[in-house]
C-alpha cells in the first residue's frame, strides 16, 4: 500500500493568469500591431475634430469697413489692407469690404491717416492745406468746396438719406448794390430703399442750406431725388409739384376725416368689422377775386360833404364905366346867383350903383364829394364742391329670440329696408349732405366674404424654425457624433483589449501527484482558452496547493503528517 493516500478528486480549480505590467507603457506593449494602428488612427481623428471645433468656434465676426466705394478707392483700400496684414473679404456682390469686427475702428483710423478713401466727403479741413501763393479765386473755391462738404455731412446724418451732393452757386459781389446777384443751391439726394422724406423733412433741408449761406433765400434752394423728381416747392410758389402735393394731402385728410365719422356712427350699431366706408371729396382750389364800384345819386346841399372851397374877393376905387347896351336894363344891378350842387364856379359882382364911387368883385368855388363804393371779394380756396360716400354693411346675425325660432344653425340675415334707410340718413347727417351741392350717398347691404384660414401645415422638417434650429445645431451635433463614432469604433476596442483579464485555467487537478511531481500533469485546455503566455510552474503548484488546502484540509494534513513521519510512498 502506498504511503501517501490518494486524495479524492477535487472540483475544477480556475487558475488566474497574472495581469500584464501596470502603466501605459505595459499596456502599449501588450497591444498587437493592428491594435496600435487603430488606436493611433482614432487619436488622430479626435485631434482633427477638436482642432476643427476650436477653429469654428473662434471664427472671426466680420463687419463692414466701407460700403459702396468706387472701384478706384476700393482697389487702393484693398492694397493697403494687404500691406497691413489685415484679413478682409467682400460682401455678396462686392458692395462692401468686410474686416474682423475687433479691428474695424483701428483700420479706419489708419486708413484715414493715409487719406483713404479719397472719395469721402471733406469739409472745412480743406482750408488747412492752403499753400503759399494761393490766389483769391483758389481760396474762394476751396471755401466753397468746404462749405458744400459740411452741408453734405449734415444732410447725410438723416436716417433716410443714403448719400447727398450739394452744388452752391455763390456769385461774385461788386460795388453796385442793384446789380448784386443772390446765391442759390441745388441738393441731390439718394434715399435708402423703402424710405421717403415727408414735407416737413424736405422743408428742414431747404432751411438748413439757406441758413448756412449768407443772403440765400429758401426759395433759391432746389431739392431733387436720384430719379430727377423735384421734392421742394418751385421758386415761383405757384402750381408745380409742391402745390399739387399739398393739395392732394389736404384732399386725403378731408376724405379720412369723413370716413372716420361714418365708421364712428355705424360701428356701434352693426359691429366693428361689419362696415366699410369710402368717401370721395371734390375740392375747389381755384382762386377768384371780384371788384365792384357803385355811385349813388347826388344828395341835397345840406347833406352834401364839401371836398374843397375857394373864395376870391377884389375891391377897387372909382366909378364903374358903363357897359352893355344903354337902356333901363343895363342900369339895374344883377340878381343874386345860386350855387349849383355840382360845385360849378360862381362869380358875383356887386355894384354900389351907377353913382358908386368904387367896384367890388367876389368869386367862390365849392367842390362837393361824390358818393362812391368799391367792393373787393376774394373766394377762399379748398372749399368742398361735392362729396360722394359709399358704405357697405355686412349681413347681421339674428338675435337670441330670432335664433330660437329658427330651426338649425343661425345664418346671417339681410337688413330690412327700414334699417337701410335709417343708416343712410345717419350717413347723410354725418357728412353734412347737401342736395344743392350735388352730394351722393350709397349704402349697400351684402354678406362679406370670409376667407377660410389656411389649415395646411408644413411638415416638421420643412418649417423655417426647425430648419434654422437644425442649421445652428448641425455643426456641434455632427462633431459630437463623429467623436463618438471614433471613440466607440476605434479607441474603445483597443483599450479594452489592452486591459482585458486572462481567463482562468480550469482542470480536474487535486491529485497528490500534482503537488509532488516536478512536472505537473495538467489536463489539456480547450483550443479557444489556450493562451500563449509564459507562466511559471512553481506559481501554478503554489496556487493549486492553496486552493486544495482551503477545500480539503484533511487531505493536506495527512500529506503533511506523512512528510513529518518520514514515510515514503512505494
Amino acid at each position: 500500500m502506498s504511503a501517501v493516500a490518494e486524495l479524492p478528486a477535487a472540483a475544477a480549480i480556475p487558475v488566474p493568469i497574472p495581469a500584464p505590467a501596470a502603466g501605459l507603457a505595459g499596456r502599449w506593449k501588450a497591444l498587437s500591431r493592428g491594435q496600435r494602428l487603430r488606436f493611433a488612427l482614432g487619436a488622430a481623428l479626435l485631434a482633427a475634430a477638436a482642432i476643427a471645433a476650436v477653429a469654428f468656434s473662434r471664427q472671426a465676426d466680420w463687419k463692414v469697413l466701407y460700403a459702396n466705394l468706387p472701384d478706384k478707392d476700393g482697389g487702393a483700400i484693398v492694397a493697403q489692407l494687404a500691406t497691413m496684414n489685415v484679413p478682409y473679404k467682400y460682401a455678396e456682390g462686392g458692395a462692401a469690404i468686410l474686416v474682423p469686427s475687433d479691428r474695424v475702428h483701428d483700420v479706419r483710423l489708419k486708413l484715414a491717416s493715409q487719406g483713404l478713401p479719397k472719395s469721402s466727403v471733406a469739409g472745412f479741413e480743406l482750408m488747412e492745406g492752403n499753400r503759399f501763393g494761393m490766389t483769391q479765386f483758389q481760396e474762394r473755391l476751396t471755401f466753397q468746396r468746404g462749405l458744400e462738404g459740411e452741408l453734405t455731412r449734415s444732410i447725410q446724418a438723416l436716417s433716410s438719406v443714403q448719400s447727398a451732393r450739394i452744388h452752391l452757386a455763390l456769385p461774385n459781389q461788386n460795388g453796385f448794390f442793384r446789380e448784386q446777384q443772390k446765391p442759390s443751391a441745388s441738393v441731390l439726394l439718394t434715399l435708402y430703399p423703402g424710405r421717403f422724406l415727408d414735407r416737413a423733412q424736405i422743408a428742414g433741408i431747404v432751411h438748413l442750406v439757406a441758413s448756412s449761406v449768407p443772403e440765400m433765400a429758401p426759395s433759391a434752394v432746389s431739392v431733387l431725388d436720384d430719379s430727377g423728381k423735384l421734392l421742394s416747392t418751385p421758386p415761383d410758389g405757384a402750381g408745380g409739384t409742391g402745390g399739387d402735393g399739398q393739395q392732394l394731402q389736404y384732399v386725403q385728410q378731408i376724405e379720412r376725416e369723413y370716413t372716420r365719422r361714418i365708421l364712428d356712427i355705424l360701428e356701434p350699431v352693426v359691429g366693428r368689422n361689419n362696415v366699410k366706408a369710402q368717401v370721395a371729396a371734390e375740392i375747389d382750389f381755384s382762386q377768384s377775386e371780384s371788384t365792384s364800384e357803385q355811385h349813388r345819386p347826388n344828395q341835397t346841399a345840406d347833406a352834401g360833404a364839401i371836398r374843397s372851397q375857394q373864395t376870391t374877393e377884389v375891391t377897387g376905387a372909382g366909378a364903374t364905366p358903363p357897359t352893355g347896351v344903354p337902356g333901363a336894363t343895363t342900369n339895374q344891378p344883377p340878381p343874386q346867383p345860386a350855387a349849383p350842387i355840382n360845385g360849378q364856379a360862381v362869380a358875383t359882382t356887386a355894384a354900389t350903383g351907377a353913382q358908386g364911387t368904387g367896384t367890388s368883385k367876389r368869386e367862390s368855388i365849392t367842390n362837393y364829394e361824390v358818393d362812391k363804393t368799391v367792393k373787393v371779394t376774394r373766394a377762399g380756396t379748398g372749399a368742398i364742391k361735392r362729396l360722394s360716400a359709399a358704405v357697405v354693411v355686412n349681413y347681421q346675425m339674428p338675435t337670441a329670440a330670432q335664433a330660437a325660432a329658427i330651426k338649425g344653425a343661425p345664418t346671417p340675415q339681410a337688413l330690412s329696408a327700414q334699417q337701410i334707410e335709417q343708416m343712410t340718413a345717419l350717413v347723410r347727417e354725418t357728412i353734412g349732405f347737401s342736395k344743392d351741392r350735388g352730394d351722393s350717398v350709397n349704402l349697400m347691404n351684402t354678406p362679406f366674404l370670409v376667407e377660410a384660414p389656411d389649415t395646411t401645415t408644413l411638415p416638421l422638417w420643412k418649417q423655417p424654425e426647425v430648419l434654422e434650429w437644425a442649421r445652428s445645431l448641425g455643426w456641434p451635433v455632427g462633431m459630437l457624433v463623429f467623436a463618438l463614432v471614433v471613440i466607440l469604433g476605434l479607441v474603445r476596442p483597443v483599450l479594452r483589449a489592452g486591459r482585458a483579464p486572462v481567463p482562468a485555467i480550469a482542470g480536474p487537478g487535486g491529485q497528490l501527484d500534482t503537488l509532488i511531481e516536478d512536472t505537473p500533469q495538467r489536463p489539456g485546455l480547450p483550443g479557444s482558452q489556450q493562451l500563449a503566455l509564459a507562466v511559471s510552474a512553481e506559481q501554478v503548484r503554489l496556487e493549486d496547493a492553496r486552493r486544495l488546502a482551503k477545500e480539503n484540509p484533511m487531505a493536506v494534513a495527512n500529506i503533511v503528517k506523512t512528510w513529518i513521519n518520514g514515510e515514503i510512498a512505494e
